[in-house]
């Protein structure tokens, strides 16, 4: 009997995981043109973070797959970046706004 999935080997996930990884890394492409588009200036919605980031992990993943020093350090100062914008853009941008409105502080 012949199965139908004997094709998907570790070698064929790992190769969807990376294809994955690149269509939600270039989501945040598409997010921040249709964004900037609609506001008719140059700018970066939340969702460009998460896409970033989600993009990033399952492209990492594959680099560590993949064994390549190369992908696996370029992948990894990357998350840090997108780590950090999406805590400026979500945490960071509360206590900025109270700062700026005169709210708290000293």
């Amino acid at each position: 009997m012949k199965y139908t999935f004997e094709w998907l080997d570790a070698e064929h996930i790992w190769l969807g995981v990376g294809l994955l990884g690149q269509a939600l890394f270039f989501m945040r492409f598409f997010v921040q043109w249709i964004a900037s588009e609609r506001q008719k200036k140059s700018i970066i919605p939340k969702a460009f973070w998460y896409f970033s980031l989600a993009g990033g992990v399952t492209l990492f993943s594959y680099a560590v797959y993949r064994r390549d020093p190369v992908f696996i350090l370029g992948q990894s100062t990357g998350l840090f970046i997108y780590l950090r914008n999406i805590y400026f853009v979500t945490v960071g941008s509360g206590s900025h706004a109270k700062a700026k409105a005169g709210i708290g502080g000293n």
